[in-house]
């Protein structure tokens, strides 16, 4: 456990989920999304399906959270910005893409990964839903930061700007606080349950980019 105390535990989740999460933030459908020229309509359409899930998962967080300022910060991501201004964009961008809120098949990516989110959700417990939504939305800031340039069309560019910025980066830092600050504390048995929950969704953001990518 050397290695975990003098690394915060965020950090090692991640660097213990390599080459995946490297794979994932320098993946060739990101770097399009940057260029404005990633086909969006098979990938907004098939991410949109998470939109339920993970609202349904952030819920759960505040349930499962040991204090009232960690309900209070999810609880407020969840009604700002999942519920608002994400889901607008879905709509908007599925429309201007020519896709579907409900297309006809769902990718198995796309099954693995909600099936991860219900399965963390119906466990309440708080440090397995923080490592999936780290990933989610870390892996998500990994790529979307790289970004120098914004392209012009606003379905890649809002995406990239959901992704970004001081309120985002705050997000993703409010999660990673939790998870070094619970981390500590957690046996040897509850550490290796969360890496593998972070490892598994790490490899599911991959694979959703190939299939995105393909």
């Amino acid at each position: 456990m050397t290695e975990e105390s003098r690394t915060p535990f965020s950090a090692w989740l991640r660097s213990q989920s390599e080459p995946d999460w490297t794979a994932v933030v320098t993946h060739p459908f990101a770097e399009a999304i940057g260029r404005g020229t990633a086909g969006m309509r098979r990938y907004l359409e098939q991410d949109f399906q998470f939109v339920d899930a993970f609202t349904a998962l952030l819920g759960a967080a505040v349930a499962a959270a040991d204090t009232f300022e960690s309900r209070v910060a999810v609880g407020r991501f969840l009604g700002l910005t999942v519920a608002d201004t994400e889901r607008g964009y879905f709509h908007r961008a599925l429309a201007e893409v020519g896709g579907e809120p409900a297309p006809p098949t769902l990718e198995p990516v796309t099954v693995e990964f909600r099936d991860l989110m219900d399965e963390v959700r119906r466990g309440q417990d708080y440090p397995l839903i923080l490592a999936v939504l780290c990933v989610a939305e870390w892996a998500y800031l990994g790529w979307a930061s790289r970004i120098v340039e914004l392209p012009d069309g606003f379905v890649h560019r809002e995406w990239i700007e959901l992704h970004s910025g001081p309120e985002f980066e705050a997000w993703v830092g409010f999660l990673r606080g939790e998870l070094d600050r619970l981390g500590p504390g957690l046996d040897e048995d509850g550490r290796a349950k969360v890496l593998d929950v972070f490892r598994r969704a790490t490899t599911l953001e991959r694979r959703f980019f190939d299939m995105a990518l393909g």
